[in-house]
């Protein structure tokens, strides 16, 4: 184990989906600190370059790089993935912090104009990412794909159908790649694993500042759910694989 705690991701190579936002700033901090080679993608190349620049500056001597990734493009990710296996002889992980959110004051309100969005952000992102990466992080022997998902998707409210839905889709493919990986282990069980993180919302430091008298009362911070992602790696992937790991308490 390094300094760090996370002996399990010095040397791993680890491609980041959806890294330009305050969390992926975090996870591509916090891994390059644990010493892994971290791959980010982001459809906003400004935000990217930032983040990017952002975990070097932090870490010196980490390798950190950013790929312009549209992930509504299955060639497109499947081309990532494939390039960052070729150019650093493996891939050990698939992190997707790729959000969004659209909600209304109630049921009735909901517009299918949110659920068209949504769609594309929260599920057919986890299905592009998953179906590029699974081969790859099967051929590694610490693969790990890991979801991050919100509590709403256990129990939705009125308001908030549309990205429940979509959360609820995305949990439900993540949780067939963690199935197909314990089909792969066979009776030595899964070399890889697919796990799902639940938040019940996020918070960073410039939202406290926006809101100084705000509780964020069962929010996650994105530095915990940083420090969340990297430990998927230092537990075995039997254990892991297809679990539901709440950084909230459930509803």
């Amino acid at each position: 184990m390094n300094g760090n705690g996370n002996g399990a991701l010095e040397g791993a190579v680890v491609a980041v989906a959806g890294a330009a936002g305050p969390a992926g700033r975090a996870t591509l901090l916090r891994l390059a600190e644990a010493g892994a080679t971290v791959v980010a993608s982001d459809a906003d190349a400004e935000r990217l370059a930032q983040a990017v620049d952002a975990a070097r500056y932090a870490h010196g001597g980490a390798t950190v790089i950013g790929d312009t990734v549209d992930l509504l493009d299955l060639n497109a990710a499947k081309a990532w993935a494939d390039k960052t296996e070729k150019e650093f002889g493996r891939v050990d992980g698939l992190v997707h912090l790729v959000g969004g959110w659209r909600g209304s004051a109630g049921f009735t309100e909901s517009d299918p104009a949110d659920w068209a969005l949504l769609e594309k952000l929260l599920i057919r992102t986890v299905q592009h990412t998953s179906l590029a990466f699974h081969d790859g992080l099967l051929r590694s022997d610490r693969g790990r794909y890991v979801l991050i998902s919100a509590a709403g998707a256990t129990k939705p409210t009125a308001g908030n159908a549309a990205y429940a839905a979509a959360k609820a889709a995305a949990e439900a493919w993540t949780l067939a790649v963690a199935d197909s990986f314990r089909k792969a282990g066979g009776d030595q069980g899964p070399a890889a694993a697919a796990a799902i993180l639940v938040v019940k919302a996020l918070v960073h430091d410039a939202m406290r500042a926006e809101r100084p008298n705000a509780k964020f009362a069962g929010f996650t911070d994105v530095t915990e759910l940083a420090e969340a992602i990297a430990g998927v790696w230092d537990r075995p992937a039997e254990e892991l694989n297809g679990q539901r790991l709440w950084l909230t308490p459930k509803p």
